[in-house]
């Protein structure tokens, strides 16, 4: 079949990877893609919010199926869009409805839809300009640090974690008076703070019957340490070394279900991916069954960089599972899931996630088994490799232990060069360091 899949980044290249392993695809299209999909596909210049433009691609090229990658067009209806179309609702779309897609499109929504399915989740109000007084006295309620979320799309950065009170109300304040977010921030859901280890899990869903990909933990902050701003993701690791069965289990029976179940009860076409964003709480390094989920987000979409390090674990086929999913059928699919370790280093411009310099010559280096996702790449008019974005390659290696793909990982890291070009140092320190206390 032939296949279209929307986006431009790491993750896209990761998901067109595997796309391209199948059988059942004859033709990969990926629009815009980057320099690395172009050697897995072929790339299009198309506008991915524009539904026409993608509507009248899909036709004249006869796809058979869309994948979208990022949440953007998902959030303003593509599904939605395709299945109004006489010549289009029967393309098979990977990706939920709008309404689904409110789920990441709205924080306040996800959040009532958590309360409605008892769903474990921290305490929370929503404010707006008008109630502004009101979430400051909110605020006081609560103990530090207090945690501030844009309602609406924000490209990751709408979420703060102020230490201190005078901090978060000038920061409400800023948000909802000053649009600091823009629009996303017009309301502005104010929670309790959860303490634990974050970790991410994803769920590939036909809107009544699901599968569980494998688990991974992403870092966010720019710095070492966990420390600076928050940037789209500077790598990471899956699996994750305390999430075991039994901890997996409460995941499944607490989240997952309710949310599968809710999704059906409430009867939102949902035919897609669910990322779940957890913070575990109370986990003893040395009691495998400790800890308890508690969901921070839902988006509607694969993570990235979590799919670099999930997606080369999948080892079934992921167009039959797409084409199971879409025909509704996708309890009779089973997952198989590589046994072994992978790890994700991020590399980005120097400056990034603030101003960042683009055009940079890339030199990849010598070629070994570690996998090379480009996240903002492309050929000039010379075929030179270049960057193009703030976030711009990540490497990822698979090994029977994470010591051993980090190692490998980062090896194939330092090989790749530009200038100015940084990566952390610490990713999966932290879970190597929680090992070692079990």
């Amino acid at each position: 079949m032939n296949i279209l899949l929307l986006g431009s980044g790491g993750r896209e290249h990761a998901i067109a990877y595997k796309i391209a392993q199948s059988d059942q695809c004859s033709q990969l299209y990926i629009a815009p893609g980057n320099a690395g999909t172009a050697a897995v596909g072929e790339n299009v210049s198309l506008d991915i919010n524009d539904f026409e433009a993608v509507g009248q691609f899909v036709i004249s090229h006869r796809v058979d199926m869309l994948v979208v990658g990022p949440e953007a067009p998902l959030v303003a209806g593509i599904a939605d869009y395709f299945a109004k179309q006489p010549l289009l609702r029967n393309v098979m779309v990977i990706g939920p409805s709008k309404q689904g897609a409110m789920l990441e499109g709205s924080k306040d929504y996800a959040k009532a839809f958590m309360q409605r399915h008892n769903i474990p989740t921290a305490r929370y109000q929503t404010f707006t300009e008008a109630t502004l007084a009101d979430g400051e006295r909110f605020l006081e309620t609560l103990q530090p640090p207090y945690v501030l979320k844009a309602d609406g799309l924000a490209a990751g950065k709408g979420v703060l974690i102020e230490p201190d009170l005078a901090t978060a109300k000038a920061h409400l304040r800023e948000m909802l008076c000053d649009h600091k977010f823009g629009d996303a921030s017009a309301s502005v859901v104010i929670e309790e703070y959860l303490s634990g280890i974050e970790m991410s899990v994803f769920v590939l869903t036909d809107g009544t019957h699901y599968l569980m990909l494998p688990a991974a933990k992403d870092y966010k902050r720019i710095g070492e340490g966990d420390t600076g701003l928050n940037t789209g993701g500077m790598g990471s690791v899956s699996p994750v070394p305390f999430a075991g069965k039994a901890f997996m289990k409460k995941v499944e029976d607490r989240i997952v279900k309710p949310t599968v179940r809710g999704l059906r009860d409430e009867k939102i076409s949902y035919c897609g991916f669910i990322f779940i964003g957890l913070m575990c709480c109370g986990i003893d390094p040395s009691d495998p069954a400790s800890g308890d989920p508690y969901v921070i987000e839902y988006n509607v979409r694969m993570g990235d960089p979590e799919t670099e390090s999930v997606f080369p674990r999948i080892k079934s086929d992921i167009v039959h599972l797409f084409e199971n999913a879409a025909r509704g059928d996708l309890d009779g699919c089973s997952l198989e899931v590589d046994p072994r370790s992978a790890a994700c280093v991020m590399m980005v411009a120097g400056g990034y996630p603030e101003s960042y310099k683009k055009g940079d010559v890339i030199a990849l280096g010598t070629d070994d088994d570690t996998l090379v996702f480009h996240c903002g790449t492309k050929r000039d008019g010379k075929g030179r490799l270049l960057t193009n974005g703030g976030r711009v390659i990540c490497t990822t290696a698979l090994a029977p232990s994470l010591p051993e793909a980090l190692l490998k990982s980062y090896n194939r890291s330092q090989a790749i060069e530009w200038n100015g070009k940084y990566y952390r140092r610490d990713i999966g320190q932290d879970l190597l360091k929680l090992m070692q206390e079990a």
